[in-house]
């Protein structure tokens, strides 16, 4: 192929890079691959970037994510989706985790059902929540789809006496729903969701939901004109704030909690 034009190759066997001389002609190629072949290959290629190139996959999960989809190796497929997904949403690329979400959930609706399957679904499903914040709005259609589906699934795991292994998987969709009350202005809601929100988070050993649960009930209150106490549970959500340990919280509550109440609290 590289004679006849094909292929342009740089550098030397072992080590060299080839590149096909035209997207449609790299197609052809590839069409002209038996499926259980195309598989096979993309198989060991996911498994050897898993296994042997360990930085890649771990900087780059779409990579083995998007070969094992081809080798029909769909566990694997989902977890390496979400995986990408994820670190996406961590880097504040949102649409990318959006789209790497969706994938990770249909990958995960085709298996079949178990408690593993059950949990990493919930956590992928709060992700891909949490990205359509930022890409669709908080109160639009498919933002709250999205934190239903995630209600709906952890209540499904919890009856079958399955509760997420992660405590701020609930309280991150519960921030979700009152987050949409607040954008559309629903004062009674408001005050209602986030009186619960601490309520349950009282219970909690982590003092992370209750720094948000003060958050919310301060912005609750100064967003229906008590402003005094509102800066009252400000205050005791600053307290418990710690920037070092809690920065990363941003994926699970639409913003940096420091943030936010320092810019409300002023």
């Amino acid at each position: 192929m590289v004679a006849a034009g094909l292929l342009f190759r740089q550098g030397v066997a072992p080590h060299a890079t080839y590149l096909f001389k035209h997207a449609l002609v790299q197609d052809a190629a590839y069409s002209t691959l038996l499926r259980e072949a195309r598989r096979a290959l993309h198989a060991r290629i996911a498994g050897i970037l898993e296994s042997q190139f360990t930085e890649i996959a771990e900087n780059q999960p779409e990579l083995p994510a998007r070969h094992y989809t081809e080798a029909g190796l769909i566990e694997k497929a989902a977890g390496f989706w979400g995986t990408a997904g994820q670190r996406s949403l961590q880097l504040s690329a949102n649409v990318e985790a959006a789209k790497q979400l969706t994938h990770a959930l249909r990958q995960i609706s085709t298996l079949p059902t178990s408690p593993r399957s059950r949990s990493v679904e919930i956590k992928f499903q709060v992700a891909f929540a949490n990205a359509l914040i930022h890409t669709k709005g908080y109160a639009a259609p498919e933002t709250k789809m999205a934190f239903d589906q995630a209600r709906i699934l952890i209540a499904r795991a919890e009856a079958l006496g399955e509760p997420p292994e992660d405590p701020l998987l609930l309280f991150s969709v519960l921030y979700g729903v009152w987050a949409a009350n607040l954008v559309a202005f629903k004062g009674d809601a408001l005050r209602k969701l986030s009186a619960q929100f601490l309520a349950l988070a009282e219970k909690q050993t982590s003092n992370v939901p209750i720094m948000v649960g003060h958050r919310l009930v301060a912005t609750s209150l100064m967003f229906t004109g008590e402003l005094v106490e509102g800066r009252a549970h400000y205050d005791q959500a600053l307290a418990l704030y710690d920037p070092n340990e809690h920065r990363s919280l941003t994926t699970r509550f639409g913003q940096d909690v420091g943030v936010v109440i320092l810019s409300f609290r002023s």
